[in-house]
């Protein structure tokens, strides 16, 4: 009954899975409140540079591109890089007697760290405490900055005969954070939270789109495989608040690809009343053989 797949896996993103996730900044009032030399040794060398450069970002500092600040940044929400790339004039005036303080002590621990010869591994990771969103973002999907003030029909499949979520009302509005994973015959494949704090996956249309999005082309397998068990189609893998439907074992689906988040997802397509609907189904539903590493 098993069918051998060649996967198709995009590249996993290790996403972080603390308590604290759900936080916009590393240590969120660092603006407004002085530091202690006894709270930044609870840190790592390494999230000691990403803390001092954090109060940097708050006002717009442009990091090297495509360095790991520049990159990390990039990534949040909050930050926006100020036109003028000149730091002296455009940033460093903006920062208040607190955070030139806590900018200092920052350096003065790293230094205090190397001067002992530590990186402080047992130190807390600023990736345990902040990610862009308050949910679990995909593997391949990265957060896209598009033209505000957009409201964008989303369909959960490339083409306007698709299947549409939110009782054929979904939208995704270019105010909010939006993760997009590439491109397929003209339709982007976004990723967003709804209005009710849900999250969903579907395409955008790209002649409908004000701007340029520049994205991967996809590759999918489009291969026909048989469910080992039965499971609910969604398309939201991150909170798992909604079904499309539920399949049964022996059921036939088309495989497309895998992502990943806290669990492995199979990325499928069927139908639902005669429309096209792409969803996500837990990957052990499926008989599928091979290794999810490939792409690692």
């Amino acid at each position: 009954m098993q069918k051998r797949i060649l996967a198709i896996v995009l590249a996993l993103l290790i996403l972080p899975t603390a308590a604290l996730a759900s936080r916009l900044y590393i240590i969120p009032d660092s603006d407004t409140r002085k530091l202690t030399e006894s709270e930044l040794w609870e840190w790592d060398y390494e999230s000691l540079g990403f803390i001092f450069n954090e109060i940097f970002a708050r006002h717009g500092y442009n990091f090297i591109p495509g360095g790991k600040y520049d990159n990390f940044f990039s990534t949040l929400a909050w930050y926006t890089p100020n036109s003028d790339p000149d730091n002296t004039a455009a940033c460093y005036p903006k920062l208040s007697s607190v955070e030139w303080y806590n900018e200092h002590l920052a350096k003065e621990v790293r230094a205090q760290m190397r001067a002992q010869g530590t990186t402080n591994p047992k130190g807390k990771h600023y990736l345990d405490y902040v990610r862009p969103d308050r949910f679990d973002v995909l593997s391949g999907f990265t957060l896209t900055k598009l033209k505000a003030g957009q409201k964008l029909s989303v369909y959960a499949a490339p083409s306007r005969k698709a299947y549409r979520g939110a009782n054929g009302k979904a939208m995704v509005s270019t105010n909010g954070s939006v993760y997009v994973a590439g491109w397929e015959s003209g339709w982007l494949l976004v990723m967003y939270e709804t209005n009710s704090g849900a999250v969903r996956v579907g395409y955008v249309e790209g002649s409908a789109i004000k701007g340029n999005v520049d994205a991967r082309s996809l590759t999918f397998a489009y291969t026909p495989v048989t469910l080992a068990s039965g499971a609910s189609l969604t398309d939201d893998p991150a909170t798992r608040s909604s079904s499309i439907r539920t399949l049964r074992a022996g059921d036939t689906v088309t495989y497309l690809s895998t992502f990943q988040n806290r669990d492995v997802w199979a990325y499928v397509e069927t139908t639902v009343d005669g429309k096209a609907v792409r969803g996500f189904l837990p990957a052990d539903a499926l008989a599928i053989e091979g290794s999810y590493a490939e792409n690692e």
